[in-house]
């Protein structure tokens, strides 16, 4: 499944090389390692086996440069041949935009072929791919073999699908890189098949907007000199107008709001009553009164004598005369 990275603006396809054992899958990524510039491959990782000489896949990322504005990049694996490491080869299997099958033309290997093709039409039908919707090319590896069959015979047995295939010998690197061109052909082409409608579909506004305008009509031709025009027909007078309904009763004005009440007032406050003047104290006013009463008590005792001659030689008061 092609994957699509908008904001680095990238898209990244899967092809899976498939096949059985020793057939040439590793060495096809090891040629293709070797022919790509350095800026334009990733590192290369392989796992070998007493069994296989690949036990998990083959990672290989390779830039194809620009296409439709944005980078594109494949992804290049391999799967494990033998058959009890078919859970292996499903997981590598999946999400794939694309298989190489690599076949061995050796006519003793051709049940090995056709056990592998079986097992890769029924892997991708557990994830719910046809075979033939998919980008598939098959490579006839080895063919410099003695007995190596023939092409007609090998695709008579085991390419049914009509699937597009390339001759080649792996350990000299011939027909390596033509397969890769062929795949990778396949899934750029289904590629821009499926997203090609939608950036046609978003452009196409734009387009009519780009369009020239319509040019008027041109006016009708003058008639000639000497004949009179027919008159143009009046246009039909427009029909009265409908009566317009009566306008509504006025509504009613709402009554005026009444004013609300004042609100009342509060009781005037009673100032306090005022405070009692202090009364003066008069200091050493005791004294003063008793020496008054003493004066007093002397001088009515003197007058008292004096009215009865208590006081020898006084005259008389004047009030007894």
């Amino acid at each position: 499944m092609v994957q699509i990275n908008f904001a680095r603006r990238e898209v990244n396809c899967k092809i899976v090389f498939y096949g059985p054992g020793l057939s040439g899958k590793t060495t096809n990524l090891e040629i293709i390692h070797k022919k790509v510039p350095d800026t334009a491959r990733g590192n290369l990782t392989s796992i070998a086996t007493e069994q296989d000489r690949t036990l998990f896949f083959d990672f290989m990322p390779l830039d194809l440069g620009q296409v439709a504005g944005m980078k594109t990049k494949l992804f290049l694996y391999t799967v494990p041949g033998q058959v009890y490491y078919d859970s292996t080869r499903k997981l590598v299997l999946q999400g794939a935009d694309g298989v190489a099958f690599i076949a061995d033309s050796d006519p003793n290997r051709m049940n090995d072929n056709l056990e592998s093709f079986k097992n890769l039409e029924r892997n991708l039908k557990d994830y719910g791919v046809d075979i033939r919707k998919l980008p598939v090319v098959i490579q006839y590896n080895k063919r410099d073999l003695p007995g190596a069959l023939s092409v007609a015979e090998l695709n008579a047995k085991m390419n049914a699908i009509g699937a597009p295939t390339f001759e080649a010998v792996a350990v000299k690197g011939e027909g390596v890189m033509q397969t890769l061109k062929g795949i990778s052909k396949l899934v750029v082409d289904r590629l821009n098949e499926e997203y090609a409608p939608v950036k046609s579909a978003a452009s196409a506004p734009a387009a009519v907007a780009a369009a020239p305008a319509a040019r008027p009509a041109p006016p009708p031709p003058r008639p000639p000199s000497g004949v009179t025009p027919a008159p143009a027909a009046r246009p039909a007078p427009p029909p009265p107008p409908a009566a317009r309904p009566a306008p509504p009763p006025p509504r009613p004005a709402p009554p005026a709001a009444r004013p609300p009440a004042p609100a009342p007032r509060p009781a005037p406050i009673a100032p306090p009553p005022p405070a009692p003047a202090p009364v003066a104290q008069n200091k050493g006013g005791g004294k003063g009164v008793m020496i008054l009463i003493f004066l007093l008590i002397l001088i009515g005792g003197g007058l008292a004598a004096w009215h009865f001659d208590l006081i020898k030689g006084a005259p008389p008061p004047p009030w007894r005369k």
